[in-house]
Parts: C-alpha cells; structure tokens; sequence
C-alpha cells in the first residue's frame, strides 16, 4: 500500500512511499520503495548556475573515424549549450590537456566562445596513452573555479585504463561526488566495470556503449541537452531511523540499480544521514529502503524510517527540506497481513537481481565458466520475462538461446558478437518502472520527528 507523502510549498518536489508496513511477531526487517519525483524544481534550468566540462578520449587507438566522429560529437555538445554556461573541452591522454579555453579555467558560453571552441576542437589528435583517473581531477579542478550549481561531465573513451589501480582508486575516492559525469565508450576495446566504477562514484545515468562511431553525436547532443534541463544539484536522501535501528541498504532502483548504502554523510544530530542524488530537472526516481527494527508487541506501531528531499544551504543559506514521507511498521500476528509482499517492492527487489545475475553470468562466461553463466543468464531470463523487462530480454536472446524464458532454461551461445555482450552489460542496471498503486495514500502522513 502506498504510504502518504508531504510536500513542501517551494521547490516541486514530492515523495511517495509504497511498503507493506505489517511484520510477523518477532520479524525486523522493513522495506520501502521511495519513489521521488521533480515536476519543475527552483524554477527553470536557464535560471541556474551550470558548468559542463567535455572529456575526450585522445589516446593513440581513437585514430582513424573514431577521433573524426569524436570532433563531431564535441562539437554537437558545445552548440548545446546555453548562454551563460561555463564549460571547458579537455583532451584525455596520458595527462589531461585543455583544448579550451587555454589555461584551467571555465569559459562562459555566448556567440564568441562557442565559436572559439568549436575552432579549437579542431586540435583533437589521437596520440598517447589512456589515464582516466588524470582526466576526472582535471575535470575536478575545473569544477572548482566554478563555485556552485549544476557541474556536470561527458567522458568518452574508446581504451582500457593504464593507470596504476591504487592510483585509480584514490582518484575516485577524491572526486566522489564533486560533480556528475556520464561515461560513454565507443567501440568494443573498453571495459565496462571501469565505466561502471566512474558512473557509480560520480551519480551518472549508467555507462553506454556506442558501438558505431556514427552515433557520437547525437548521443552527445542528447547528453548535453539533458544536462542544460537540469534545475537543482546535490540534492540529498535524508533518512532518520529511530534509536537501535540498522539502515541495511539504500539502493537507486530507477532508472538505474546504483547502491548509495555506503555514501551516506552522517550529521551529528539525530536528523539521520544524508545519501547524495546528485542533480535534478524534471523526472523521477524509486529508491529501495531496508531498515531492521527492534522487534515490537502485538499491535504497536512505530515509525521506521523519516525520509526527506533536501537541498543544503550554500553560502550560509539555510537548507531547504523540499519533500518528505514516512517509513512504517506495525506488529501483528494476523498471517494474511505479513505474507503480502508490495508489488513494487517486490518488483524492484528482481530488477536489482536481474541486473546482478547478468553481471555473474558474463563474468562467469568469459572466465570459461560455462556452468555458473548458463545458471545465472537463465535466471536473468526468467527475471525479466516476469518483470516485463522487454529491453533486457531482447538482448540476454543474443548471448544466450532461451528454451523456456519462464522456468530459466537457456543454452550458452557458442559464438557471441562483443557488441551484444557489452551492450548487455551496460544496460543490466537499467530497469523498468513500476507505477504505484492506484488505491490511493495509505496511513503515515504525520510530521516527523523535530
């Protein structure tokens, strides 16, 4: 049943909260879907301070068609971008090399400056080695000459990362956060868990593949158009749970799978932790909640979680709480009550493992474990025949031959095009929506606690 939902006067932002409150005696664990949605937040985007910074791939292996189609796509973004923007175009190698403006600092978009960038894309030559980690603390650097607003990046790669793994590590560590980037990798020369860590670290859209460099750019155009409708960044999840309470997860289900369990920012007040969503124009999001609770008497009722949207105050401004809702339980010992499931949660909790069985499974089959990926990639099918994932089914059918999509029962393909593999794996954690339930706002809308 979906719960009531608050919405502030500002902003327009509201937040819905579907669950099956009800615990057997003895049970702990409670789950909700979150589900928050932007109808046109802090007014319109064209209001709002935003910086865009565009990373190209120029290593020695983008040569030929892909650095021509590269020129093209950068290009594209550029002429997207809105006056007032402050943006910057870097050429990744072994270092991170700005093509423009000269000198590490932002440009403002008008007439003038799109047209020295478009000139200056011109320089783009494929020659040297590929340092992703070098590119995003230059992008990092950037961004903060900026100040606030909306900062977000487009990374194309078309290579596999040469540096050191520490060192990448570190470098994610640093710049978690700090802006938002979509990854993009054309080609099929590129690892998609390297991608994969970027977008996870940096709240992106879920990396891409572009197999035909044909297709660059109107896949940057549409990058950056979506990054110009943006209104509101570093937008926070604040959860409150009460005392002995455990958060267990915090997971982005829609339109990604991102686990956000181990990014929350912990306040020293009780007001909870803060898990960052990064920016926001108009859309929504389903979020998936696990908190375990104390067990409680026979019909007490208890709130198990105060969720909040917040923006935080910048420049001493005071944050803005800019929607809310509430997580509930309730113990009884009524079977009926604690066997239903909510078809959401439900719903949500095998698009997550969907997207992890179609990770197992290609992992397992290029190590030449064909046993555990016809398993796993049989369970993705099922998985997705019983959510309606269409996409998702479409292309598990070019990797593996399905038998019986209901029980599961899949054949390993032989032979398999590396397109359909990677195309695959970077769209495992894209998931389908569910809609809430029709019958209306159920018990929960009471204020929080002060």
């Amino acid at each position: 049943m979906p719960n009531a939902s608050e919405r502030s006067a500002g902003p327009g932002f509201r937040v819905e909260v579907d669950q099956n409150p009800y615990l057997p005696l003895g049970g702990t664990e409670v789950h909700a879907v979150v589900s928050v949605t932007s109808d046109g937040p802090v007014g319109a985007g064209s209001s709002v301070p935003a910086s865009e910074v565009i990373i190209v791939d120029t290593s020695g292996s983008m040569y030929g068609e892909k650095i021509h189609a590269a020129k093209r796509a950068a290009r594209a973004a550029v002429e997207t971008l809105r006056d007032g923007v402050r943006f910057a175009v870097v050429a990744g190698h072994r270092e991170a090399e700005m093509i423009y403006p000269d000198g590490v600092h932002l440009a403002e978009a008008d007439a003038s400056t799109r047209a020295e960038a478009l000139a200056a894309v011109g320089r783009l030559r494929a020659d040297g080695g590929t340092r992703m980690g070098a590119w995003l603390l230059r992008a990092a650097e950037l961004f903060d000459t900026a100040g606030g607003g909306i900062r977000h990046a487009i990374l194309l790669t078309d290579g596999q990362n040469n540096e050191v793994p520490d060192v990448f590590d570190r470098v994610l560590q640093r710049v978690a956060g700090s802006f938002v980037c979509d990854c993009r990798g054309v080609g099929t020369d590129w690892k998609v868990e390297e991608l994969r860590r970027i977008d996870a670290a940096l709240l992106g859209g879920g990396p891409g593949i572009v197999a035909d460099p044909a297709d660059l750019e109107a896949d940057f155009r549409a990058m950056a158009q979506a990054s110009m409708g943006k209104a509101v960044a570093d937008v926070a999840l604040r959860l409150w749970t009460p005392p002995n309470a455990v958060v267990r997860y915090v997971k982005q289900v829609a339109p990604t799978v991102q686990d956000l369990t181990h990014r929350a920012v912990e306040r020293v007040t009780r007001a909870g932790g803060d898990y960052p969503t990064g920016s926001w124009g108009t859309e929504s999001r389903d979020y998936h909640v696990c908190v375990e609770v104390p067990p409680g008497d026979p019909g007490r009722q208890l709130r198990a979680g105060w969720v909040r949207v917040v923006l935080p105050g910048e420049g001493g401004a005071q944050e803005q709480v800019l929607a809310s809702g509430n997580i509930l339980a309730e113990w009884t010992s009524d079977e009926a009550r604690v066997t239903g499931i909510n078809p959401r949660v439900a719903h949500y909790t095998g698009q997550v493992e969907l997207a992890q069985a179609i990770q197992d499974g290609l992992d397992a089959r290029r190590e030449g474990d064909d046993a555990t990926a016809t398993t796993r990639l049989g369970r993705a099918v099922a998985l997705a025949h019983e959510s309606g994932n269409e996409e998702t089914a479409r292309l598990l059918d070019r990797v593996v031959d399905v038998v019986d999509a209901a029980t599961g029962t899949v054949r390993l393909r032989t032979s398999v095009d590396k397109v359909d593999e990677m195309t695959l794996d970077t769209n495992s954690t894209r998931t389908v929506r569910t809609r809430p339930d029709p019958g209306g706002p159920g018990p929960g809308g009471a204020p929080g606690p002060g």
